[in-house]
């Protein structure tokens, strides 16, 4: 139920929609290619059918087929049952008729393909002119969408009815799609536009954007350094109405007091990125492809917004500005001048690379104003497809001039290898020849290798480590290593399953330098008044002056004869003792036989003039005595 207020962040983004997509001079132009009736007779000729923003149009070639119409599904919203190709059609490729309405234009052609047809022709259901059939922006048709690979256009209703009706006759409707002139192809050389985004969590778009560029690049690159394309980089930009420019909304979306604006990541503006973070980002992408055109290296636009939305998506935080130096500092571009270039955010002036952006926007000549995103514009007209790299190859090359294609339209695939320029900004050890550049079909890849069993780890751009056992083996793991005579010192220790230490006596980063200490110099060691010290790589020596002796773990210098008086004093005391007790238990054992004697003396006498109750020790005494 409504309140009769509209929510204010509804009224900005359709504000900020309108003002660029539709201004009061704009214009949509619908890109069309030639559709020829052979047969029948009755309506031979040719009619225009716009191109579908998905699927593969055949640029620069023609097909040729024989149109059916199914009796059943007729709206193409569900599988069909049976195969177009039947014995009526002669082997020759079927252009499968649909009727408009009932789901998206995407899911008539994806059924139509599962079915067997070569080509959809979508029948309009009212009388309008042409429109372009997109995709959807559910993220469910995603996969579906990459995977359409046949042509598809719309017709106009009157010809769709027509071709109804003869069909119904039985009569067989042959045409021809005529693709050659969709895009012009005057001379030698291409030039193309690629409009784009950073913003990385848009939905499907977005994904197929960021997949697009990863696939394209390597052709990209190969083409521009060879001089067969001239390419250029753009990005949307809407603007704040006047009325709202102190809003909240406005603030958090745009930059340059409201000129230059993009609509909140998240579609919330209480939380993570604002519409202003894409906003600026599009515009250091736009100053990193001028800083990169004025060094003669344009191509390197593609290596920075690759690795960009590699090393610094939104999901994990890293869309900022610090992120997006490291990746410009990789690319050997200088950071200071991209700074330069993008200006003061908070001027209330025009941005001259914006300002131009947004006049670019609005078509001129053949061209129509760009209001979807992605948008290719090929030779000034805009191309239609999905974003592959073969079917936009095949675009690129229907725009040379006959005769004047380059050798890689010529090939069956394109292979480059990016990792033998610049290392293709991935990270190396030119030392030991190791690199984190993998060189794939799709493109290069940074990532840390595998050598000789021992794993590096990190970003693969900026750093890889050499970790667990073995890893001193591989260049030390590039810790820092010197060896003077028969003497080696390393701060890469087996023990340590990463990281690099200066051992005992050195002290640095352990990996550009170990310097040693100079113990005597800095008074660590060797400090007693008599010491006398002298360094060593690595460690020192300590002296003693006279007849001093040096004790290393105290750190001090003793009298070797002190020591020798002491020494003989403990042996004689223990001597002294050892004797001393040994002469006390001799003492006491024989006072107890003195003892025992006695008293066997006194009773031998006592027993000659007294009995006594036991005469053994008397006959024993006297046993002795005899």
């Amino acid at each position: 139920m409504g309140t009769g207020v509209a929510d204010p962040i509804s009224i900005l983004g359709l504000l900020l929609g309108l003002c660029a997509a539709v201004p009061a001079w704009s214009k949509f132009l619908v890109e069309t290619s030639s559709l020829t009736i052979t047969l029948p007779e009755s309506l031979k000729g040719s009619y225009d059918s716009a191109i579908g923003n998905f699927g593969v149009p055949q640029y620069g070639g023609t097909m040729a087929g024989t149109v059916v119409y199914p009796t059943k599904q007729a709206d193409g919203c569900t599988p069909f049952s049976e195969s177009f190709r039947g014995p009526n059609t002669g082997g020759r490729p079927v252009f499968a008729l649909l009727d408009r309405g009932g789901c998206y234009f995407a899911l008539k052609t994806w059924n139509a393909q599962n079915a067997g047809a070569a080509a959809v022709l979508v029948a309009d259901d009212k009388v309008e002119t042409l429109i372009t059939m997109d995709t959807p922006d559910e993220g469910k048709y995603s996969d579906l969408i990459q995977n359409i690979t046949i042509p598809s256009a719309l017709i106009d209703k009157t010809l769709g009815d027509s071709l109804k009706k003869v069909l119904a006759s039985n009569e067989m409707v042959n045409i021809n799609l005529d693709w050659r002139e969709s895009l012009p192809h005057p001379d030698e050389r291409v030039e193309y536009e690629f409009w784009t985004n950073s913003n990385d969590i848009c939905g499907p778009k977005c994904d197929a954007q960021a997949e697009f560029k990863r696939d394209f690049k390597g052709v990209a690159q190969l083409l521009e350094k060879g001089g067969y394309t001239s390419f250029i980089p753009h990005y949307i930009t809407w603007y704040c109405p006047q009325a709202f420019i102190e809003s909240k909304q406005c603030k958090s979306q745009c930059i340059n007091k409201g000129r230059y604006c993009a609509p909140d990541p998240e579609q919330d503006f209480n939380k993570g990125y604002q519409g202003k973070d894409v906003v600026l980002e599009n515009l250091r992408q736009l100053c990193v492809f001028k800083v990169a055109t004025q060094a003669k290296r344009p191509w390197v636009w593609w290596d920075y917004v690759t690795d960009f939305q590699i090393r610094c998506p939104m999901k994990n935080n890293l869309y900022n500005q610090d992120c997006a130096e490291k990746v410009i500092t990789s690319l050997s571009l200088s950071t200071s001048d991209v700074r330069s270039c993008m200006m003061d955010p908070e001027l209330d002036a025009d941005n001259p690379l914006l300002k131009k952006e947004q006049d670019a926007q609005v078509g001129t000549g053949t061209r129509g104003d760009v209001t979807i995103l992605p948008t290719l514009i090929i030779n000034n007209r805009q191309y239609r497809g999905k974003l592959d790299r073969a079917a936009v190859m095949k675009a690129i090359c229907s725009g040379f001039q006959e005769t004047t294609d380059p050798p890689v339209c010529l090939s069956g695939g394109v292979e480059t290898n990016e990792c033998l320029e610049h290392n293709g900004g991935c990270w190396e050890n030119k030392k030991a020849n190791i690199t984190a550049c993998k060189d794939t079909y799709r493109g290069r890849v940074c990532q840390c290798p595998l050598v000789d069993g021992v794993q590096f780890e990190g970003d693969g751009y900026t750093t890889c480590e050499a970790m667990g056992l073995g890893r001193c083996k591989v260049d030390n793991a590039g810790c820092w290593q010197e060896k003077r005579g028969d003497i080696t010192f390393s701060a890469c220790h087996e023990s340590q399953s990463k990281g690099c230490q200066c051992p005992r006596g050195f002290r640095g980063d352990g990996i550009k330098e170990c310097i040693d200490i100079d113990e005597c110099k800095e008074k660590s060691k060797c400090q007693c008044p008599e010491c006398m010290c002298t360094n060593k790589w690595g460690d020192y020596d300590c002296g003693c002056s006279k007849d001093l002796l040096y004790i290393r773990e105290h750190d001090t210098c003793i009298s070797k004869k002190s020591q020798s008086s002491k020494l003989g004093w403990a042996v004689s005391l223990i001597v002294f003792l050892g004797v001393a007790s040994l002469g006390v238990v001799g003492y006491v054992v024989y006072k107890y036989r003195l003892r025992s004697y006695m008293d066997s003396e006194i009773r031998a006498i006592m027993a000659q003039y007294m009995p006594l109750d036991s005469s053994s020790e008397v006959n024993h005494h006297l046993t002795e005595e005899a």
